[in-house]
């Protein structure tokens, strides 16, 4: 019987591969400078764009970190501040297209990467793992503040 600790740590590394190969592959592709962490705030961001405070609340950060995601990802080209139409008194954070493509391709190479695990696996083998997750994980459970816990 296994031990209770190598649940968490295979789900971990699990989850490493993957996104140690999506960014592996994100570098390859013209986007050698975004980082896991880069990757929820682009999410958090969204189509529509988000004020700082708002981004921070989506990361669960204070207003000041999320300012500096901003600042960073605006030094790399993949978001870009706006005049939020609705109130002139406020900016938006919106994607640039460079953020937009970044996005795509992780979309792209996140498929790719699970079309391995069903070539390895099997496609019943994976379905069956998704679904026991789906079941486990809490309705909430899919939060883009992950950066955060790992980093508190």
């Amino acid at each position: 019987m296994a031990e209770g600790y190598e649940l968490p740590l295979l789900l971990f590394a699990g989850f490493r591969s993957f996104i140690d190969e999506l960014h592996a592959e994100l570098a390859e592709q013209g986007h050698p400078d975004v980082r896991p962490a880069h990757g929820f705030a682009l999410q958090a961001v969204g189509r529509d764009g988000v004020t700082a405070g708002e981004l921070g609340r989506r990361l669960g950060v204070s207003k000041q970190a999320a300012g500096k995601t901003v600042e960073r990802l605006e030094r790399l080209g993949y978001v870009e501040r706006a005049d939020d139409p609705a109130d002139g008194r406020r900016k938006l954070v919106r994607l640039t297209p460079r953020g937009a493509d970044v996005l795509m391709r992780s979309a792209v190479i996140f498929d790719r990467l699970r079309d391995r695990w069903v070539e390895r696996l099997g496609a019943e083998r994976v379905s069956d793992l998704e679904e026991a997750l789906r079941a486990m994980v809490p309705a909430d459970g899919l939060r883009l503040d992950a950066a955060s816990w790992f980093g508190s």
